[in-house]
């Protein structure tokens, strides 16, 4: 498979909320770089992040953009993410269902067809910004 198919598989099935069909995309050892916090390691640590993301958000991946490498061996994807936060985390403002949009960049690693590395970047602040503004945030 090519590596832009794999990711555009992995974000539809992200899309449609459906864990185990992004999981069967990774590798057993995936290494998974949040943009804030601790990596983590291994497809069941990856598996109860997707749980938590699940509870507290519902999101959505618009419109991606997939680079690779000659090889097929590094990726990336540019996208808007658009969002609800649904349940409060954990020294984060408390969840009342505000909407939010925010640039992503993800850089993946693949091996034997699989991905090894998933690295998110996006600017926290501007989360911050946009779930503590009026409920009325956005419908001016």
């Amino acid at each position: 498979m090519r590596t832009a198919d794999l990711l555009a598989n992995y974000y539809d099935a992200f899309n449609r909320g459906d864990a185990d069909a992004m999981l069967a995309l990774l590798t057993d050892d995936v290494v998974h770089e949040p943009s804030q916090g601790v990596p983590r390691r291994g497809k069941a640590a990856f598996a109860e992040f997707l749980g938590h993301m699940n509870r507290s958000y519902a999101e959505r991946v618009i419109e991606p953009v997939f680079l690779a490498s000659d090889d097929g061996s590094r990726a990336a994807a540019d996208f808007m993410l658009e969002g609800r936060y649904l349940a409060t985390d954990p020294g984060l403002p408390d969840a009342q269902g505000q909407t939010y949009r925010l640039r992503v960049g993800a850089f993946f690693d693949i091996a034997d067809g699989r991905i090894s590395r998933v690295s998110n970047h996006y600017n926290l602040a501007d989360w911050l910004r946009q779930v503590q503004a009026p409920a009325s945030h956005g419908q001016d």
